[in-house]
């Protein structure tokens, strides 16, 4: 049996009840490394109680990490930041101080842990300080790891986002360039569906993660720019499509639209088809759509008349550099689709390099998207063009028919769906169509129509938003489902057609004479 210093025998009850006290700080030092609790600056102010010192952590450029600062030699500190020695202590008559040197991962320099208090450490207190030296180091190179795994998730997750805007743009091949170094095969394929995932905003990035878990990182996963609850996954396999339709029937108040196929340069497009189905998932038990392949009006107009009409009205365009126009394209496109501001967020530019952008278009085709009959035939050509596959703006040759709008819209196939689709409003009393039509003179906007009609801007947004279900196509925002309905209006005669460029004669909308 060991015995004490002064000779006196401990008995083992004494020697358990020491030992204890003694050891008992490393439980509350262990509970610093535990996840819930891995904070250097918890870690400095148990040490400052413990000891009954002031205690400080500074870098190797005397920034305080943790705890109170300290006054110490300047070559005491540098000697153990760089390294010569490991420890150092003093002794004054109001203070003793205790520097340890703690390590930190390169390249970062080393740290000083310093303890400073009237009296000086013991043995108890100096094996405290070494111990907690142990657990800061185990601290920073953890959140050195972190920040590390933090800073690759953060640029993979911009570098995602910069793929998307390139296709948005239709830059494919930039956008294959890109992806290829980081993601091989990601965009090895013609066609893609776009899905668009809505949660709570603060479920997004657990989204994220499952997104890129459940599709192994062979789909396109974006946090959207936009709108903070939402979630663009563009994906080139249909299985992949079938894997995140399942995430909305797992997680509560998680829903999902999807595009039809698409090629990769009509992935704007597919992104206006997925948004529109996103509004009807919501309507539905299993929280999931799939865009509507219904009847589109271009897809009941002449092919050849159409095609010569969009190369005619995009003309002005052509003397543009091809990366100019191409770009002026695709922003105008996004613009009409979607509020100047989303429009904005989704390319990675600012609110007013998009309106810049539509403006130019709108000077080039001498025209005013103010006007909703303007943006939309504006929308049918930008839309008609991206199929072109390069050919717009080439015209079909001086022997072409020369297209007019009043041409597509006269075919008796656009003239029966035309009517069809309007003919749904007249069983309504509240005469909805007639505001519609009124509604859509006056530019979309409410408190004009009231004016024209003589009744309340709420009553106005009542009868569009009744129109909606009837119709089955989202009105109170632009994009395409307003602009078929506002051509169903310019096919029935119900609206004036817009003349595109009237200064032109050769211009497909202007007036003939003669």
């Amino acid at each position: 049996m060991a015995g004490r210093e002064d000779g006196a025998r401990r008995t083992e009850g004494e020697s358990t009840a020491e030992t204890t006290a003694d050891r008992s700080w490393a439980w509350g030092l262990l509970d610093h490394l535990r996840p819930t609790g891995r904070d250097v600056r918890r870690v400095a102010a148990w040490l400052a109680d413990t000891l009954g010192a002031t205690v400080s952590l500074q870098d190797e450029t005397g920034a305080l990490l943790a705890g109170t600062r300290i006054a110490m030699d300047e070559d005491l500190f540098t000697d153990l930041v760089t390294g010569r020695i490991a420890s150092a202590s003093w002794e004054g008559e109001e203070r003793c101080l205790r520097l340890v040197r703690v390590e930190r991962p390169r390249p970062a320099a080393a740290c000083v842990l310093a303890v400073s208090r009237p009296t000086p450490l013991d043995r108890r207190a100096s094996e405290i300080l070494v111990h907690t030296a142990q657990v800061v180091e185990v601290l920073l190179r953890a959140d050195e790891t972190t920040t590390t795994g933090d800073r690759l998730r953060r640029a993979a997750s911009d570098l995602r986002l910069a793929i998307l805007q390139l296709l948005m743009v239709e830059d494919t091949v930039s956008a294959r360039r890109v992806a290829a170094g980081l993601w091989p095969g990601l965009l090895d394929t013609d066609t893609a569906c776009v899905y668009v995932l809505e949660c709570e905003a603060g479920q997004r990035d657990r989204l994220v993660e499952e997104c890129l878990h459940l599709t192994a990182e062979q789909a396109l996963v974006v946090r959207c720019p936009a709108v903070d609850e939402h979630v663009i996954v563009v994906a080139p396999g249909e299985d992949e499509g079938r894997t995140l339709t399942s995430l909305a029937g797992r997680h509560p108040r998680t829903f999902i639209g999807g595009s039809s196929r698409q090629s990769l340069a009509q992935t704007a497009g597919a992104y206006g088809q997925a948004v529109s189905a996103l509004a009807v998932a919501h309507f539905r038990p299993d929280k999931a759509a799939v865009y509507a392949e219904r009847t589109h009006p271009e897809r009941l107009m002449d092919p050849a008349a159409l095609r010569e009409w969009t190369a005619r009205a995009l003309r002005p365009l052509d003397t543009l550099a091809h990366h100019t126009r191409a770009e002026l394209l695709a922003t105008t496109r996004l613009g009409l689709e979607f509020t100047a501001v989303s429009a904005a967020k989704v390319l990675g530019v600012s609110r007013n390099t998009v309106r810049a952008r539509m403006e130019r278009v709108e000077a080039l085709l001498r025209t005013d998207f103010s006007d909703l009959t303007v943006r939309a035939v504006t929308h049918l050509a930008l839309n008609h063009q991206v199929g072109l596959d390069g050919a717009a703006g080439s015209g079909t040759g001086e022997q072409a028919p020369r297209a007019r709008l009043a041409d597509l819209m006269a075919g008796p196939a656009v003239q029966t769906w035309a009517h069809e689709l309007l003919a749904r409003l007249d069983a309504d009393s509240r005469d909805l169509r007639r505001t519609l039509r009124t509604w859509i003179a006056a530019g979309g906007n409410s408190e004009r129509t009231a004016q024209i009609l003589g009744m309340h801007p709420q009553t106005v947004r009542e009868h569009v938003r009744s129109a909606e279900p009837v119709l089955e196509r989202q009105l109170l925002s632009a994009g395409t489902d307003l602009y078929e309905v506002v051509l169903a209006h310019l096919a029935v005669g119900d609206l004036r057609p817009p003349v595109l460029d009237p200064a032109k004669p050769d211009h497909p909308d202007a007036p003939v004479h003669g």
